[in-house]
């Protein structure tokens, strides 16, 4: 879907680019996986070679304190949250791959759709 380039610059410059896509779906993303080891900074500077990142929020358990695995990385533009999406899904952070997809917003208080299993399926369990 994107051609990956990476140009030749010293350690800290490194950049990637990819093909502009023509329907991005969001500039948030959800990454889960996480390592309990993994705090802002350095999902930040995981996500940071793809662009500007404006936000990163790592969700964590209220009683514990402890990282949940997951959280969400916020691009300064559609695009650039794609291509960190296609090229880090399945790469490892700290030794845990991670899983990386656009964010969907959370509707809090309204109606739960959850799809139904088509007719076949139902009188098989039956």
């Amino acid at each position: 879907m994107f051609g990956l380039r990476r140009l030749s610059f010293p350690a800290h410059q490194l950049r990637y680019y990819c093909a502009l896509s023509s329907t991005p779906i969001s500039s948030r993303l959800f990454v889960g996986g996480l390592s309990w080891g993994v705090d802002e900074k350095s999902l930040k500077d995981a996500f940071s070679s793809f662009g500007e990142v404006t936000e990163v929020r790592i969700m964590y358990d209220k009683n514990t304190g402890r990282s949940r695995g997951f959280g969400f990385v916020h691009f300064s533009n559609d695009n650039n949250a794609s291509c960190a999406k296609d090229a880090m899904d399945g790469k490892a952070l700290l030794g845990r791959p991670l899983r990386v997809t656009f964010a969907i917003d959370k509707v809090r208080g309204g109606p739960v759709v959850i799809p139904r299993l088509s007719n076949g399926v139902n009188e098989a369990t039956n």
